[in-house]
């Protein structure tokens, strides 16, 4: 019989949306939300009058993010190369007019944001997160190796500079360090060697290093994460409380509504401590719940990203995989005090419209990584270049078995 109901269009556009991916995705959008929904109430009517503020607004957000994904779903991966160059430059013009006087939001001491329609603000520097991994995406895919045409592994190095030099100008030194290690992975990714990526990794400790004891409440910080108990009402203020709801959680929790008592001290619990939320409610069980699905989220970004035949797609698949289950892993870890306090969010859970939409785009993506023809086997090892598609094509009835036609 015969499948290819066209035979002018390519078998590998009938390719199904991975599933897995599809549900992680959804799972992991709709935990987030349940959980912004049950700790958020007492802030938001502390704070504005409204215990559903929060939900609200991320809801809203939600749906600008879910059409996102659903356009970075959709689009063809060469449409998308092709805005690619414009993408870039605007996303870093963006995060460069943030640290402007006066058309930069300032908050806490630092200047993220911009007012955009619809959204009370943006902040560009969680864009920078997909445009940096989509600008290299698309770099890496020009060349077979990192020694076959070194221009463009500099010009690579040098997109990432400006990128996280203009993020930390916006005191976002936490989001540069998350773009600054996805972007050493995906060097990693491209078949880059040890022997170059450790003196790259030192030169970056050591460069945030120095960024980290230039500002006094960076050192603050690594104090407080140090020696909690001596900054419990100051900088570890936080930390210390939401060591106390993880611990009340237990095993099985303390359940919904009256029950979360703990997390009502933390005072932003709706961002970055979020997750002291979950833990309380649903308690170590919850974690696990969370834990497995993550798990099973990265999975699926990485099977997507090694069977893609497409180079541009494959890379940047497993740049956005990994940057945000980095990320989720970082946040987990600052909530129960392994690692100092960065201001990160968890992806799909912290309450933030620029995070979530960011994140869901990133997501619609990886799903349209899947739709691109797959591959019998990937390279690792057996070339420099890494995760580099091999030319040669299977059979007919290979690729219709890959596609799903002989389920």
């Amino acid at each position: 019989m015969d499948y290819t109901f066209q035979a002018e269009r390519p078998v590998g556009q009938y390719r199904r949306t991975d599933k897995g991916l599809l549900i992680a995705t959804l799972l992991l959008w709709g935990l987030g939300m349940f959980t912004l929904y049950i700790v958020s109430p007492n802030v938001g009517l502390r704070l504005f009058g409204n215990k559903n503020y929060f939900f609200t607004h991320q809801l809203i957000s939600s749906v600008i993010g879910l059409a996102g994904l659903l356009v970075f779903a959709l689009v063809p991966m060469s449409a998308i190369r092709k805005v690619l160059p414009a993408f870039t430059i605007i996303t870093l013009a963006l995060c460069i007019l943030v640290c402007i006087p006066g058309i930069g939001i300032e908050k806490n001491g630092a200047r993220r944001w911009l007012r955009l329609p619809f959204l009370s603000s943006f902040q560009p520097s969680e864009l920078a997160k997909f445009a940096v991994i989509l600008f290299m995406a698309n770099l890496f895919d020009k060349q077979d190796s990192m020694q076959e045409d070194k221009t463009i592994s500099v010009n690579c190095i040098l997109g990432l500079i400006f990128f996280v030099v203009s993020v930390i100008l916006q005191k976002d030194f936490s989001t540069a360090v998350i773009i600054l290690f996805s972007a050493i992975m995906m060097f990693y990714f491209f078949g880059a060697k040890l022997a170059w990526l450790i003196p790259f990794a030192i030169l970056a400790v050591c460069f945030g290093l120095i960024v980290i004891f230039a500002k006094d409440y960076r050192i603050a910080r690594l104090m407080a994460w140090l020696k909690p108990e001596d900054f419990a009402q100051t900088t570890a203020y936080q930390l210390m409380h939401s060591k106390d709801a993880i611990a009340a959680g237990g095993f099985w929790g303390l359940g919904l509504g009256s029950g979360l008592s703990k997390i009502n001290s933390i005072p932003e619990v709706q961002t970055d401590y979020i997750f002291a939320g979950w833990a309380e409610s649903m308690g170590l069980f919850g974690v696990l719940i969370y834990v497995v699905l993550l798990s099973y989220f990265a999975i699926r970004c990485v099977m997507v990203g090694i069977t893609t035949r497409d180079g541009f797609a494959a890379y940047g698949t497993l740049g956005c995989g990994f940057l945000i289950v980095f990320q989720s892993v970082v946040n987990i870890a600052v909530v129960c005090g392994t690692l100092p306090s960065t201001g990160i969010p968890l992806p799909f859970f912290s309450f933030g419209g620029s995070s979530i939409i960011v994140t869901l785009c990133m997501c619609g993506f990886m799903l349209n990584a899947s739709h691109c023809e797959k591959t019998l086997y990937t390279n690792y090892g057996s070339r420099k270049s890494g995760i580099k598609r091999n030319n040669t094509s299977e059979s007919k009835d290979e690729i219709l078995e890959l596609a799903g036609f002989y389920d």
